[in-house]
């Protein structure tokens, strides 16, 4: 006869015993005694407990979880195994590993079963495996080894969470992409084709404009109409030239011409042909600095002057004054434009140069496309150089732009 009870030891601590009793007998058979053997089950008990809440957890558990030996033989199989892949416990238990493995994929087990042997655990690792009516389970696996009590590799135990509905979103934002690619792709080439249609034409209109503009002041005729006309043609033919800028920038084509000259030469070219043409703004520019000298395209490094200095008649107040500076400094030539224009908020200031950005409040209410800033940044980024812009609401705004100095 065999029973379990708590008793307490020396040190206290109560401990599940095991008593196993047998009687003593003498010669003729007469019971004269009680033998007991008695045995500490505790830990045989809370392991038993502990293995009980395992198996409840595996039941359990959303993710799939399977154990099989080293020969490929399954030796468990959870309710998620059975949902997943359709087939019962009773089904599988003593068959092989293969029977939910893909026939295009004959190397994949003993890949798996090779590093387990080696004690390496494999994690997250994406494949495919087939159900029991024949449909594919996308899966990710997490394989790992299993030991005896003396240490030794006995089995592997894997763990599959389905990654179909993950596979099936991320298709489809590949796919998304693509049609935006394609999209993208389709508006720039109509960006281009439009802009080199719109050009021949605006240079038709322009070239008649400026024959009868002289015809009509020879006969005494007055032209301030054409003149309005030449005006808004040409902001149009800047427009179409900015599109066409955005468009090779985009496509990686914006080509740079470089070339080495002194910048301030070209800072006090632009500044004296802007001056002729604005009456209403002072534009101060102090030449007599040492010289800068660059290696860059001549060309775009005046249309990002030019744009700098005309967003800053553009926002500033009429008989304002426009200051610009150009100096070396840390390695770097450095050119700003200091005006006393309206301002930029300082939750715009960040934006100014992304593509076809326009600055909110007041500023909105001027004129624009929202590009000549970004052509200017890319092409400043075009020299390897930096632009950055510094304002406060009402006091007005400075934009920086420098370049590697020209080695000399």
């Amino acid at each position: 006869m065999s029973y379990q009870v708590f008793c307490k030891i020396k040190s206290g601590k109560r401990v599940l015993i095991s008593f196993c009793a047998f009687p003593i007998k003498d010669q003729k058979g007469k019971i004269i005694g009680i033998s007991k053997i008695a045995k500490d089950i505790s830990d045989e008990k809370e392991e038993a407990k502990k293995q009980s809440i395992l198996a409840a957890i595996i039941t359990s558990s959303e993710d799939v979880i399977v154990s099989k030996t080293l020969n490929g033989i399954i030796t468990s199989w959870n309710n998620s195994a059975r949902k997943m892949f359709g087939y019962t416990e009773k089904e599988v238990l003593g068959k092989h590993i293969s029977i939910i493995i893909p026939k295009d994929r004959p190397d994949e087990e003993k890949k798996i079963i090779d590093s387990i042997k080696k004690g390496k655990r494999i994690n997250h690792f994406e494949t495919e495996r087939i159900a029991k009516d024949g449909s594919k389970k996308f899966i990710s696996l997490t394989v790992s080894p299993i030991k005896n009590s003396k240490g030794k590799i006995i089995g592997a135990s894997k763990v599959a969470r389905d990654i179909s509905v993950r596979l099936e979103t991320e298709r489809e934002r590949d796919l998304y992409t693509k049609r935006l690619q394609e999209l993208n792709k389709y508006k720039d080439e109509f960006m281009v084709m439009t802009s080199h249609e719109l050009k021949t034409p605006l240079t038709v209109i322009m070239a008649n404009l400026h024959v009868l503009s002289e015809v009509m002041a020879e006969e005494d005729y007055n032209t301030v109409f054409i003149k309005n006309s030449v005006r808004q043609v040409e902001k149009l033919s800047d427009l179409v030239n900015d599109l066409l800028d955005v468009s090779k920038i985009v496509a990686g084509k914006l080509a740079l011409n470089f070339t080495l000259f002194d910048l301030r030469d070209l800072v006090y070219e632009v500044v004296n042909n802007l001056q002729q043409i604005t009456k209403s703004h002072t534009i101060v520019f102090n030449k007599n600095t040492n010289i800068l000298m660059v290696n860059a395209d001549r060309e775009r490094i005046g249309q990002v002057i030019i744009n700098i200095l005309g967003n800053a008649i553009k926002y500033s107040r009429k008989q304002g004054k426009i200051v610009v500076n150009a100096f070396e400094k840390e390695g770097d030539v450095e050119v700003n434009v200091t005006d006393q224009g309206i301002g930029i908020p300082p939750k715009d200031i960040t934006n100014i140069f992304l593509r076809f950005y326009r600055v909110s409040g007041s500023a909105s209410s001027f004129s624009g496309s929202g590009i000549g800033l970004y052509i200017s940044s890319e092409i400043i980024k075009g020299h390897s150089g930096k632009i950055w812009a510094e304002s406060k609401v009402g006091k007005g705004s400075v934009f920086h732009f420098s370049l590697p100095v020209a080695n000399k």
